[in-house]
């Protein structure tokens, strides 16, 4: 489960991929509630915009804005279903986070060793997100926020490696540049058919 990341800082490959100019982040290293940048589409007008957002998804129902220090990962297998995450599923809020690489805990040497993880080819990742939006009570502020999904890692020869030995194996989801564009306009079905081990470029511990 990604605790932490990376946010990227290629504009040129922001750029490229994207035709978007990435925000200047106040926060480098993310952690949850804080700041990162966030590709989405609007289904509506067919737009695709880039801003920062809240790492950690508040729904619209949240009494607080705490409530993001929890809610910073959501499981493929479960998204459609839980509270926080189903009324952004369910609307197609699918989004992009970018990053330079993203952190788990390594136990291979009987400790938790902070591990950073990223593409082989040391280009940056665009990890498959939802997000949602939340209005502030006391100042009416809109405040988009996003969760990173997980799947299960247990094949991968990379992810495999990080958690204690008990644990599940679980990683975020990396996009292959070719499937940026079937994230962001997916349907439900789709956007759970992309979220598997085949979709994610090759990785490589930093």
């Amino acid at each position: 489960m990604c605790v932490q990341y990376l946010t990227t800082v290629n504009t040129d490959w922001v750029k490229a991929h994207f035709d978007l100019d990435l925000p200047a982040s106040p926060a480098h290293d993310v952690f949850p509630t804080y700041p990162g940048p966030l590709v989405l589409k609007s289904h509506n007008t067919g737009r695709t915009a880039i801003g920062l957002a809240r790492f950690g998804l508040l729904p619209s129902w949240a009494k607080e804005e705490t409530f993001g220090r929890k809610t910073y990962n959501a499981r493929a297998e479960t998204v459609a279903e839980k509270p926080s995450y189903k009324n952004a599923w369910i609307k197609r809020h699918y989004a992009l986070a970018l990053a330079d690489a993203f952190y788990e805990p390594c136990y291979e040497s009987g400790a938790a060793v902070r591990t950073a993880v990223k593409q082989a080819n040391n280009e940056p990742m665009a990890i498959a997100s939802i997000w949602d939006t939340w209005t502030e009570p006391e100042t009416g502020e809109l405040i988009v926020s996003f969760s990173m999904l997980t799947i299960e890692a247990g094949d991968h020869p990379v992810m495999n490696r990080m958690h204690k030995p008990e644990d599940e194996k679980r990683t975020v989801v990396p996009l292959r540049p070719e499937l940026f564009n079937a994230w962001l306009n997916a349907t439900p079905e789709e956007a759970h058919a992309l979220l598997q081990l085949n979709s994610i470029p090759e990785l490589e511990i930093a």
